[in-house]
């Protein structure tokens, strides 16, 4: 598997850090439309756990880019970018959440009831049945259970999602393993404190763009980052779901914002 993607011309100066974790290739539009007058880099996180992700992102960004970079992150790269920006400073110049988790775990809570909310009967059952699957060490084919969840919670935490959105050529096929090993540890890092505690080492700017019908609640980033950051803003976009490149009603106003940020 192929570790980083680029696009445009070089110098690249920006990144795109997927989600997951142990998803790939979804913000490849993010990248391609960015790079008209960037270069950007897209790594593929493969490490199994979060520590060897955070080394692995490092490489790619010293090998490949131009630091200290823009790191845009989504959901779970939200996290992956933030942790880095705390343990490699001088690799980043500006920061950019895109739909991140909540940093506290009391934030959490709601966010499996509203995805159950927003599914029908059918896939509510569907939801559960691969939540157990995932769980239960003698299932196989995990990757499969793992992408079928991801469908469905993309499905609930989509407002207006443009046609074809959960599709195309550039999505690379979910790994369990990766998402097993990294989400526990991480998950860890938040229940404790760990996680929020390490925006006192975050020296750069950081944006937070976030879509106000988005499973993941506002306020769980909104609130926390801005007690612990010193130069931090927040973006509620409307009528936007959990990612704002898919979003008919958003996608512009969320593409204008990043190109402000990044040329």
């Amino acid at each position: 598997m192929e570790s980083v993607r680029t696009h445009g011309p070089p110098p690249f100066e920006v990144a795109v850090v997927h989600g997951g974790p142990g998803a790939g290739g979804e913000m490849a539009p993010v990248a391609r439309r960015l790079a008209r007058r960037r270069g950007v880099l897209e790594p593929i996180q493969t490490a199994t756990s979060l520590e060897g992700q955070v080394e692995e992102l490092r490489t790619a960004l010293e090998q490949h880019g131009e630091p200290p970079m823009v790191l845009i992150g989504f959901s779970w790269g939200a996290w992956l970018s933030f942790i880095l920006a705390a343990c490699y400073p001088q690799l980043v110049k500006k920061l950019i959440l895109v739909g991140s988790g909540p940093f506290q775990a009391s934030y959490a809570a709601g966010i499996r009831e509203t995805r159950m909310r927003r599914l029908g009967a059918e896939e509510h059952e569907a939801f559960e049945a691969a939540v157990r699957a995932l769980e239960d060490p003698a299932t196989e084919e995990k990757d499969a259970w793992l992408a079928r969840l991801g469908a469905l919670a993309g499905q609930a935490d989509a407002f207006d999602p443009v046609e074809g959105a959960f599709e195309g050529p550039d999505r690379l096929g979910p790994r369990a393993d990766v998402f097993r090993g990294v989400w526990k540890e991480a998950a860890r890092m938040r229940e404790q404190g760990e996680l929020l505690a390490l925006g006192r080492r975050v020296t750069c700017p950081v944006l937070a763009i976030h879509g106000d019908y988005d499973s993941h609640p506002a306020e769980g980033v909104r609130e926390p980052l801005g007690e612990v950051l010193e130069r931090f803003r927040f973006i509620l976009l409307e009528r936007c779901g959990h990612k704002p490149w898919i979003e008919r009603q958003a996608r512009e106003a969320f593409f204008r914002l990043l190109e402000e940020e990044v040329w």
